[in-house]
């Protein structure tokens, strides 16, 4: 059973920290960057059409990060999000090594240690699932109990 609440406070963190970065991709400065930040570094390295990737990034980072909070369709938002990060791990962060630019110095970017973290966890979620307190679990006790709706409906 602790193992189950485990998986769900990964669970509710790296939905946070997705809605968290999804927010500015679409609705700009008051969440931290911009829209047209985003576009630029997607054009920078070479993700091209940058403005409807940035715009899909966000939308994916925003929904997926809120669907995973909520533990709905857990395994399946896991999967895309880790492609995203895959994608940013290789064209973003690899060319900076692997630490974090702690000292921030300009024209360095930060290494892929961070997205790596995100990486890992959202395979930890993809193979166990979203832990307790969950819509993916209430779901699937409902279909068992025939309350819900059946893969099969």
């Amino acid at each position: 059973m602790m193992k189950a609440w485990g998986v769900t406070l990964l669970r509710l963190t790296v939905g946070a920290v997705f809605v968290a970065h999804g927010l500015p991709k679409l609705f700009g400065p008051m969440w931290g960057t911009s829209p047209e930040g985003t576009v630029a570094l997607f054009a920078l390295v070479g993700l091209q059409p940058a403005p409807l990737l940035a715009v899909t990034v966000g939308i994916v980072e925003l929904c997926g990060g809120t669907a995973l909070f909520l533990g709905a369709f857990t395994r399946l938002m896991s999967a895309l999000l880790a492609i995203i990060m895959a994608v940013a791990i290789w064209k973003v962060h690899w060319p900076y090594g692997f630490f974090l630019n702690l000292s921030l110095e300009p024209g360095v970017g930060h290494g892929f240690e961070y997205a790596l973290v995100l990486f890992a966890a959202l395979f930890c979620l993809m193979l166990n699932g979203p832990g307790v307190l969950s819509f993916d679990g209430y779901a699937g006790k409902s279909a068992k109990s025939g309350q819900g709706r059946s893969r099969r409906d």
